[in-house]
């Protein structure tokens, strides 16, 4: 008997902690039509014991009460179901094709993917979130086809953002629309509070957004709380910054050879280099591994009728130059409420907060400083640089020290919406939305008084301490307000007849107003020393006599808009998109103000035609869509340019008194409008080898007509005339590949792979074939027949050997031997300004995203990769070498006599070979390490008695190793400034970073 009750307690035991086996029944159906899938593997996880599904779709099977069923079925996604004491249970398998299911954000709406006609690209928050970043548009780099990124290691800064290319010569970024409310930048949100991130990349689909979405529209949707769920969710991430590559500059013996050979070819003395025997790495003094980290916390709650989510982030990241920092907050609350089955009510708001620690160095003055400087003198006083270098270059390390933490910079953002939604007549729904973006930033500044520093001994000149007694302090001081309001008001019709028609119809209403006040001045102490502490870095501490700069500004803008669309399907195989908008603007004169745009995309699902079911089984979805669109472009249109406004001219003197002139700052347009964007696409979308091969294919063919050009007319050369005119086409392809399939029950794994090309072109710029627009001092042109803002120069063809070579190839008036040959483009034998030619284009045609990712068991691993190619960057930092600072290492080639080298040009600043040319420019492309992730999720089983949903850890690395043969830090060049991009004079470094991070649920 007592046996007998040991075994008993032994099996309530085993029972306790394994769980009791319990019979399970269940039917199996697919999500989209509900039908029985016959056939399906219903498995217990972790045994080997497992059922079929019937014709029924009907399963039973013996399982343990807290085990888990996982069920599969060739062509759908597998999916694991907790038993949690359920003896029944009904399961819907999405197919693996349910991605066209989905539904994407669209203007002032969603739709399914299936029924699109135009080119929408989704990215999940999930992919967001595997990224270490401060900005969520930085981690879509090389993720989408046709979107080009540029990204900046600067702490706290946004990418520049390219869809299908540049479609203005004034502005090229696209319009953010967050949850709905219309955005410049999206900085002030949390990237681990996104839920999915949809790209508008075609006329067609950015059509109804009217003046605003004519360069693209990314539309963000954050996370909402999951239904009949509580869940607590933290992401943090800790990491570290490094600077993989530094410019390559002499040290302090290359230094003295070039700058003795370049003292000698100028015939002047040599330099007396007694005192300067130090052999300093400056870009080692500035640079840093810098501490990155971030962090979200999200609580979300489900009840009967409502829905609460918070979310709180904190991100905090140090710059790789030496004292940067920026820190981020960010807090949001969602709330909806269901009234009852037809009123539902909600809201959301977002609080942003940042501090901002910038550098205030020049990041160049650690590559161009002479290291046969030592950082500082015995006495521990910092060293100025030689006397040659005062006027171009400072001690680096100095005056990092002088103005490290003498900045207050702070921001503030409140945006947030209420929205009221109505359903009645069973297929309408009436929904008003208000918005609301609110920003305060403001900044001071602070510039100390100098150090005592150093004046090393030169030749007979003794060392010397030097403090300059003429030194002011001075304090800067900005406030920046910008203020939106928006409103949104739609109905929607949506119906399904007789399951072959599927028509959903939308009318609307909005208008946005925003305005924005700047105010900054400077003031410098003539007699009092402000102290440094910002209690009293304000502009009132020092005598108001004392003003060097007081800038004020403001701007304010109005829109209204009237929109329609129509989406219609027929048996799910026959597509049409139909939008129309009517919008105006304030920035036009009131007869411009009103224009009208739309669109029109029709499809066809080929793969729904029973001719191809019955013959081509191997493809599971093929659809073919084209569609055109109309839409204009306000967003590079300063306010009421259309209006007359003055400006100071000269001063003319009247006895004793100056009388200052007023004259017109530019001559009106009374016509001017906004420019205007038409774009016909073609693309195919396909589903193959049971959905484990996916691609799509766009070809794409977007104008630009009525540019917004700012010329000189003959009557008045000295003051600008605004006005529309010119054109410019942007003709690309896009190509998008994945394959995804799985190998047994536990091993899984993704290949992902996209390409672009783009080419731009001016067709026109006005009515006179020799007009132009330049940039950049005249290295950048845009003229007709050219890309926009197209690098124009000489094209290098070697080096002047000899005199005998100046005889025989054409030369300017100057050259010299060892001077940089030029071609002679014009044949007339002399090298003049008219031998400038097309060098190149800064903006890359070519884009490309590679990505493999694997999962076994409980594992996953992941790596991404992401170039450019066909772009070329102007390594301007480089041209300071021929004013007396550091050399490039390649100038330890540079040309000593004949044959020397037929690239490297003399040691000497002749003016000649300063002339901007091919010599400085470099191959902009490159390939990219964009991320690697190795992760590890726990199972499920041995988190349950401690409360804990899901629980993953993972190591990462970003922007490991980049291919790239530019010869700065980093090959992104910056490419805001649209006719004067892809210039290098000191592009903050894109660092590496190795980071460790979890993802924990409650």
């Amino acid at each position: 008997m007592k046996g007998k009750l040991l075994l008993f307690f032994y099996l309530i035991s085993v029972s306790c902690v394994f769980g009791q086996n319990i019979k399970i029944s269940g039917t199996v159906k697919d999500a989209s039509d509900q039908g029985p899938l016959i056939g399906v593997a219903v498995n217990v996880k972790g045994s080997t014991t497992a059922t079929q599904t019937d014709v029924n779709g009907n399963f039973t099977i013996n399982a343990p009460t807290n085990g888990v069923l996982t069920f599969s079925y060739i062509g759908y996604t597998t999916k694991e179901v907790a038993i949690n004491n359920q003896t029944t249970m009904s399961v819907s398998l999405s197919s693996a094709t349910a991605e066209l299911e989905q539904v994407v954000v669209i203007g002032y709406g969603t739709q399914r993917k299936r029924d699109l006609t135009g080119t929408v690209a989704s990215i999940k928050g999930e992919e967001i979130e595997k990224m270490t970043v401060t900005n969520p548009i930085s981690a879509l780099q090389g993720k989408v086809p046709g979107l080009t990124i540029s990204n900046s290691g600067t702490p706290g800064s946004s990418p520049t953002v390219r869809i299908r290319g540049v479609a203005s010569t004034n502005d090229a970024k696209p319009l953010y629309v967050v949850d709905g409310i219309l955005q410049e930048n999206i900085d002030y949100l949390n990237p681990a509070d996104i839920e999915s991130i949809d790209l508008l990349k075609d006329a067609s689909s950015t059509a109804i957004y009217g003046l605003r979405g004519a360069n693209g529209v990314i539309a963000i949707t954050t996370k909402r709380a999951a239904k009949g769920k509580s869940l607590v969710n933290l992401n943090s991430t800790v990491g570290i910054q490094h600077v993989e590559k530094h410019v390559d500059v002499t040290d302090a013996d290359g230094f003295k050879k070039l700058y003795s050979a370049t003292l000698a070819n100028l015939g002047a003395a040599p330099f007396d280099y007694t005192n300067y025997n130090a052999n300093t790495d400056w870009q080692n003094e500035i640079l840093r591994d810098a501490y990155i980290n971030t962090n979200s916390l999200s609580i979300s709650n489900t009840g009967e009728k409502s829905t609460t989510l918070v979310n709180i982030g904190y991100n905090d990241q140090d710059g790789v130059v030496k004292y940067s920092n920026f820190k981020k907050f960010i807090a949001r609350l969602s709330q909806e409420t269901k009234v009852n089955d037809a009123i539902k009510v909600g809201g959301d708001i977002t609080g942003y907060h940042f501090r901002n620690e910038p550098m205030r160095v020049n990041l160049n003055s650690g590559v161009w400083a002479a290291p046969i400087v030592a950082v500082r003198s015995d006495n521990g006083l910092f060293n100025t640089m030689p006397s040659f270098q005062r006027g171009q270059v400072g001690n680096p390390v100095y005056a990092m020290e002088r103005l490290r933490n003498t900045s207050v910079d702070r921001g503030y953002r409140a945006a947030g919406s209420l929205f009221g939604e109505i359903k009645f007549l069973k297929d309408f729904t009436w929904k008003s939305t208000v918005y609301t973006d609110l920003r305060f930033n403001n900044a001071r500044r602070y510039t100390p008084l100098p150090y005592t520093v150093v004046n090393l001994g030169e030749g007979n000149n003794a060392t010397e301490n030097f403090f300059d007694k003429s030194a002011r302090t001075s304090v800067e001081q900005e406030a920046f307000e910008r203020r939106m309001f928006q409103q949104d008001h739609t109905l929607n019709f949506d119906k399904v007849l007789n399951e072959d028609h599927r028509i959903n119809a939308m009318v609307g209403f909005t208008t946005v107003n925003m305005s924005s006040t700047t105010v900054n001045g400077t003031r410098i102490d003539s007699m009092l020393v402000v102290p440094n502490d910002p209690d009293f870095w304000y502009l009132n501490v020092i005598n108001q006599d004392n003003i060097t700069r007081n800038v004020g500004k403001g701007e304010l803008e109005s829109s209204m808009g009237t929109f329609g669309r129509l989406s219609y399907a027929y048996k799910n195989k026959y597509l049409l998109n139909a939008t129309i908008r009517r919008d105006g603007s304030s920035k036009f004169a009131p007869e411009n103000r009103w224009g009208t745009f739309g669109s029109v995309g029709l499809g066809w699902v080929a793969s729904e035609e029973d001719f191809f079911k019955n013959t081509i089984s191997s493809i599971n979805f093929l659809k073919l869509r084209t569609a055109w669109g109309k839409l204009g472009n306000s967003n590079a249109f300063p306010n009421n340019v259309y209006q007359q406004t003055l400006a100071t001219g000269s001063s003319a003197v009247f006895g004793d008194y100056v009388y200052p002139a007023i004259t017109y700052a530019y001559k009106p347009d009374p016509n001017l409008h906004w420019e205007v964007i038409q774009g016909f696409d073609i693309g195919m979308d396909i589903r193959a080898l049971d959905s484990r091969l996916s691609a799509e294919l766009n070809y794409y063919d977007k104008q630009t007509t009525d540019l917004f050009t700012k010329v000189y007319l003959p009557d008045d050369p000295l003051k600008p005339y605004y006005t529309n005119m010119g054109k410019v086409t942007n003709k690309g392809v896009e190509v998008a590949l994945g394959w995804s399939d799985k190998l047994g029950e536990d091993f899984s794994y993704n290949i992902g792979g996209n390409f672009s090309y783009v080419k731009n072109r001016v067709v026109s710029i006005g009515n006179a074939s020799n007009f132009n627009l330049t940039g950049n001092g005249g290295v950048n042109m845009t003229e007709t027949g050219k890309s926009i803002g197209y690098f124009y120069g000489f094209r290098q063809i070697g080096i002047y050997q000899s005199t005998a070579d100046l005889d025989k190839i054409p030369a300017m008036p100057t050259s010299l031997p060892g001077d940089i040959a030029y071609a002679d483009i014009t044949g007339d034998g002399i090298i003049t300004a008219d031998d400038r030619e097309y060098l190149g284009t800064p903006f890359p045609p070519y884009s490309y995203g590679l990505s493999v990712s694997i999962a076994y068991k409980g594992f996953d691993a992941s790596i991404d990769g992401q170039g450019v190619a066909g772009n070329k960057v102007y390594a301007q930092w480089k041209t300071a070498s021929f004013t007396r600072i550091n050399y490039p290492a390649n100038r330890l080639n540079a040309w000593t006599g004949a044959g020397s080298t037929n690239i490297e040009p003399i040691i000497e600043s002749r003016a000649n070979n300063q002339l901007f040319s091919t010599y400085f420019l470099e191959d902009g492309s490159y390939f990219r390490l964009r991320n690697i992730q190795i992760g590890y999720t726990f199972d499920q089983k041995m988190l349950t008695k401690a409360g804990i949903q899901r629980l993953r850890l993972y190591i990462s690395g970003q922007n490991m190793k980049t291919w790239s043969k530019v010869s700065g830090y980093t090959p992104e060049a910056q490419l805001s400034d649209i006719l004067g991009s892809g210039a290098d004079n000191g592009i903050y470094p894109v660092p590496s970073v190795y980071s460790f991070g979890l993802n924990l649920t409650f």
